[in-house]
């Protein structure tokens, strides 16, 4: 049964953190149902490598990476030895090695895989380590016109009373009108204490707001209870290392609701290990996910039965911004009938990444193998139908009317009642 509830697209939430979905090659590690310190340690940080090497030879270091470590060993039907060929004693600079590794790597029409510069593998680390540098908000687009989406709290914006629905038109001088969200996403980031401008419209004001840029400690789980006897809990990124852990809080604490709803709408992923501890919180046995490698050796993650710690209903709302990990959570928990989807279709990310530390500082994420959903569906560039298709309007948005979430605990009463 499929509800549309409107035809209107749901915008593009793209949150102002450096966010890729990443892969580790780690232990599934069991943990105990109700301690925590028992997941404290799942997730781990990229170690920065600090040996120097010539432009060189971090040319050929990464070339020998792509060759032996890309999930398709065909590497996009190419013979790889032409790259090593054409570029490797051409290269004099820095700058050389960049443009080189980076022809490489768009060779393999991959836009999962990335070559990090040093300022970026460091910003790529700080967003694992759950930090934020910027105001503290979320943008989203619609008809050309870019909106605060959410403003996280105690963060500058938080405090300069900028509110959820404000248009930016203009970022230090710079208009936005026309602008895609990436270039302003790109406007407002910047250094720590730097200063910020922004013209906003709120209603039929125009007005102007300074800020500087602070380092903002990234809140992943938000938590609260709907009703007496339903909870809610929000997972923005899987990529924080305290995810797992805060996300064990938020749950016992709702340990005695009859139903939950687990939002991971505008959800782009994180830590694949992380979509696996949460999974099993709400599952005894079953396949989770399944991640095949180059070679197609199949791993598969099952659930353990002394991670289950919540057994009543779910629903997992998903949208076209859910992805990768969130994907892994909302296909193991449908396909193993302990939730039903609602929302609209997922963004349909099947790819795998680990993070692969470079010299010079630098890193690489390079997509490794790709995952199928427990019965098996490649959901790469397809994405997830959920159950109930429910859209929410331009209208919605605007007036903070959560149509899909309003659904979604419907939907649970509905079931109490049975």
């Amino acid at each position: 049964m499929k509800i549309s509830i409107n035809k209107k697209v749901y915008p593009k939430i793209v949150t102002l953190l450096l966010i890729f979905v990443l892969f580790f090659i780690t232990t599934h590690k069991e943990i105990e149902t109700k301690h925590i310190n028992r997941v404290n340690n799942l997730s781990e940080t990229n170690i920065i490598n600090e040996r120097q090497v010539s432009p060189k030879q971090l040319f050929y270091e990464a070339w020998v990476n792509i060759k032996n470590n890309y999930y398709n060993p065909n590497l996009n039907k190419q013979n790889w030895a032409k790259w090593k060929k054409r570029y490797l004693n051409k290269i004099k600079t820095q700058e050389d090695a960049y443009v080189a590794i980076n022809s490489m790597i768009a060779s393999l029409d991959d836009s999962y895989s990335k070559f990090l510069s040093e300022e970026e593998f460091k910003e790529q680390n700080s967003a694992i380590n759950s930090k934020l540098y910027g105001i503290g908000i979320n943008i989203a687009s619609y008809s050309g016109k870019i909106y605060i989406a959410n403003v996280i709290e105690n963060a500058p914006a938080y405090i300069a009373d900028i509110r959820t629905g404000d248009i930016i038109l203009k970022v230090n001088g710079t208009n936005t009108n026309g602008v895609s969200i990436y270039e302003v996403a790109k406007l407002i980031r910047g250094e720590v204490n730097q200063p910020l401008t922004l013209e906003l419209l709120r209603g039929n004001d125009k007005f102007v707001k300074v800020l500087k840029r602070q380092e903002i400690k990234i809140k992943t789980i938000e938590s609260k209870k709907l009703t007496d006897k339903i909870g809610y809990i929000r997972i923005s990124s899987f990529i924080g290392q305290d995810t797992p852990k805060d996300f064990v809080l938020a749950l016992n604490k709702l340990s005695d609701t009859k139903g939950l709803i687990v939002d991971v709408r505008g959800n782009s992923g994180g830590l694949f290990q992380n979509a696996i501890v949460i999974s099993n919180l709400f599952m005894k046995t079953g396949n989770i996910v399944s991640v095949v490698a180059r070679t197609g050796k199949t791993n598969v993650y099952n659930a353990k039965d002394e991670g289950c710690i919540y057994e009543n209903p779910i629903v997992v709302l998903i949208d076209s911004n859910s992805a990768s990990s969130s994907e892994i959570l909302a296909s193991a928990l449908r396909d193993n009938k302990r939730a039903t989807l609602v929302g609209t279709k997922t963004f349909g990310k099947g790819l795998v990444q680990k993070v692969f530390s470079m010299p010079n500082k630098t890193g690489m994420n390079l997509t490794i193998a790709k995952y199928l959903t427990p019965n098996g569906t490649d959901i790469n560039k397809n994405g997830i139908v959920p159950d109930y298709t429910v859209t929410l309007s331009h209208d919605d948005f605007i007036n903070n009317n959560d149509s899909q979430l309003n659904y979604a605990k419907t939907y649970l009463e509905k079931m109490f009642l049975n």
